[in-house]
């Protein structure tokens, strides 16, 4: 391969590659959600180890969840899912209401 065609294909590999990456950033719950106008709720006991979407009594960020379908975890899902899925709208031991 010479130069030339070597800095063109780079510069390809590198174009796909940081646009690859834009669209994952893009595609966090708050972001699509308000792209597409979709209503959504956090949802508890459903999320799998490491994709949380936020914090919770035991850590502070998101992807920080241990164990599949925590009671204490939540993701946000489009409104009206957390029943077909069997999951909640408020964690584990709490005693309030949900807003909707």
């Amino acid at each position: 391969m010479n130069g030339t065609k070597l800095a063109s294909t780079t510069a390809i590999a590198t174009a796909v590659a940081f646009g690859a990456v834009a669209l994952t950033s893009t595609a966090h719950a708050g972001d699509w959600t308000k792209v597409k106008g979709i209503k959504v709720e956090k949802v508890y006991g459903v999320a799998k180890a490491g994709k949380n979407d936020c914090a919770n009594k035991s850590h502070q960020c998101a992807g920080q969840s241990k164990v599949d379908n925590d009671p204490n975890e939540w993701i946000f899902l489009p409104k009206g899912v957390s029943a077909k899925i069997g999951g909640s709208l408020m964690p584990a031991g709490s005693t309030a209401t949900a807003t909707m």
